[in-house]
């Protein structure tokens, strides 16, 4: 097939009861290795070969030792083929030892599957500052049988869970010449959940062939519109990050950057991050409502991201949704303090569809109407700026009573 020859035919479709596994030559599982008390601590995916590998990472100065050992895994020639998880615990401001630990954990799981220790990534996540319990990690992923066969992505997306209340994943598909291209991802995230990369994990796995830097580059490109646009608290942790593994099993032609492919691949990449992103805006701890910001009419898209996280991102403004109050002054204030210049007296604000502010005035509506739309369990929030052509779309979650008290007892 030549790439020359995909037309805006093709699309990707949702994929039933797909998941991380529903790619050609990927499988995955997860078990209780004691790090945790009861639950499921200890995740892998594995690819019957080496796939390209794209990763993105926190911005925390902070990086935790998984993340450094991840990074140089990958640096090595572009290719990985498993990735080893644990949860409740970061292993993060762990200094030498730390990074010793992270060290003995990729040579554990590539012991295991028989790979050189530069094609495994190892990822950690929950209380930063104790040191990995390695000897349980050691004795858990010994305990792994089969893993070239298990196909458990249930077990993996609950193995990476910390204080999220659901697990989170999605799958699309696409037909090109006869050839099936599939795309999924799992993911983590519920707190200390900001831009740019937050406390979250996401993992892509894909059996398209693309070249490894247009990988990076389309990772890099989606996030910036996902994952880097969803907020829960404002806080950024030290571990997070996403990774995807495409292992060209599905036979199509590689995708360079300049391809028609390309953009295709792309387009399903976005899908799937964004898919992900919501599904973590939405289990911010304590949450009970999903916020979705729409704005546009700005001058850039820049100017659109900072106000629409700036909205979503209001302690003022998520209270106010949890107490299903059109306060819409909140939003207002938010916009002014956001660092864009705008024109106050050209600005039009919804609440879904409902019109609150009509050029920069209020706007008569009902209050019982407004308090109605806003028991709803997604929440949109419109703004018109009335300045340009470019717009932004930025997730996040009310704020309640029990995001103080899930935090208030994290480590306890």
């Amino acid at each position: 097939m030549k790439v020359e020859t995909l037309t805006k035919k093709e699309k990707w479709n949702v994929t039933k009861g797909g998941n991380i596994c529903t790619p050609a030559g990927f499988t995955a599982g997860g078990l209780h290795c004691g790090i945790k008390r009861k639950r499921k601590d200890l995740g892998w995916i594995y690819s019957s070969v080496p796939a390209n590998a794209a990763a993105v990472y926190t911005t925390n100065q902070f990086q935790a030792a998984p993340l450094k050992v991840t990074q140089e895994s990958i640096a090595n020639d572009g290719t990985i083929q498993a990735i080893l998880v644990n949860s409740g615990n970061a292993n993060s401001c762990t200094g030498k030892t730390g990074l010793e630990n992270a060290y003995s954990m990729r040579k554990a799981f590539a012991d295991k599957t028989d790979l050189a220790e530069h094609k495994v990534a190892v990822i950690s996540t929950g209380v930063i500052g104790e040191q990995l319990p390695i000897e349980k990690i050691e004795q858990g992923v010994e305990s792994i049988s089969a893993i070239a066969s298990i196909v458990d992505s249930t077990a993996f997306e609950e193995a990476i869970l910390t204080t999220d209340t659901f697990t989170k994943n999605i799958c699309f598909h696409m037909q090109i010449d006869g050839k099936t291209i599939t795309m999924a991802g799992a993911a983590k995230g519920s707190g200390m959940v900001h831009p740019n990369m937050a406390t979250m994990l996401g993992f892509v796995t894909t059996d398209a062939n693309i070249n490894q830097n247009a990988l990076q580059q389309a990772l890099k490109e989606v996030t910036m519109d996902t994952f880097n646009m969803i907020t829960v608290d404002g806080d950024t942790s030290t571990n997070d990050m996403v990774l995807v593994l495409a292992n060209g099993m599905a036979g199509n032609e590689e995708w360079q950057q300049n391809d028609l492919g390309y953009q295709k691949f792309k387009e399903g990449l976005q899908l799937v991050c964004q898919s992900l992103s919501q599904q973590i805006a939405r289990d911010g701890e304590g949450a009970t409502k999903l916020i979705e910001v729409h704005v546009k009419g700005a001058v850039t898209v820049l100017d659109a991201q900072v106000i629409a996280k700036t909205i979503v991102g209001s302690s003022l403004v998520k209270t106010a949704v949890y107490g299903e109050d059109p306060n819409w002054g909140r939003i207002v204030n938010a916009i002014g303090y956001s660092g864009i210049r705008v024109d106050t007296n050209e600005i039009q604000l919804k609440l879904g569809p409902i019109q609150v502010v009509h050029k920069g005035m209020p706007a008569p509506f009902s209050e019982e109407e407004a308090k109605h739309y806003l028991k709803n369990e997604k929440i949109e929030i419109l703004v018109d700026l009335f300045a340009g052509d470019q717009k932004a779309t930025a997730w996040g979650c009310d704020l309640s009573y029990d995001y103080v008290r899930i935090n208030a007892s994290y480590r306890t």
